[in-house]
């Protein structure tokens, strides 16, 4: 998850070096130097209560104030990990190689092989090949976008999809994500799927 950017940066200035040789420069009244205090502390108030106000007014964030995740942290979010479906599984390797997924549908399983790729404006993108016992395909390419929204991550297929939690901070049960788990899980399954369906072709 992105962690959010301070908008101003903050300095630690090292300490000054008096050279007493110098001139003395006159001291201000102490009336003066807490005016000038006042007024410092005043307008960062105001500026906070009118970045409020503004926040308040803009309302939920929406497309306009989304933003999208880096290429680097898509992949952390995906590399060496097993996304499971309600019928089979993909699992996406370290640098965008291997991609395996299979699929054990009541009367049909299928199997497919390829890579994947992220991109800087938010795309995880597989390029597959399905087989299947009656059917091998090209390689096709699917992708889905990604979007921050209010510090949750959301995603959807690509091109017309709808958006929907992909996860969120904290995390719900609900969240795309929580179907991830750590490392090859079902590489018994696709070997299985692979195995079968190469003997019959």
């Amino acid at each position: 998850m992105r962690t959010p950017i301070v908008p101003i940066a903050l300095t630690r200035l090292s300490p000054l070096r008096v050279d007493h040789r110098q001139r003395k420069q006159p001291r201000r009244p102490a009336g003066t130097r807490l005016l000038v205090l006042l007024i410092l502390c005043g307008q960062t108030v105001l500026s906070g209560v009118a970045h409020a106000a503004a926040v308040k007014d803009s309302g939920p964030a929406g497309p306009d104030t989304a933003s999208v995740p880096t290429a680097f942290e898509l992949s952390i979010l995906y590399a060496d990990r097993t996304w499971i479906w309600k019928d089979g599984a993909a699992y996406f390797g370290k640098n965008g190689r291997p991609l395996r997924a299979w699929t054990s549908r009541q009367d049909s399983a299928s199997f497919a092989e390829g890579k994947w790729l992220v991109t800087n404006d938010g795309k995880i993108c597989m390029d597959l090949a399905w087989r299947s016992k009656n059917y091998a395909g090209e390689q096709h390419r699917t992708c889905y976008s990604h979007r921050i929204n209010g510090g949750n991550i959301e995603q959807r297929k690509e091109p017309d999809g709808k958006w929907y939690s992909f996860l969120r901070s904290p995390e719900d049960p609900s969240d795309e994500h929580r179907k991830f788990e750590v490392g090859d899980t079902k590489a018994a399954q696709f070997e299985e799927a692979r195995k079968l369906l190469s003997s019959k072709n």
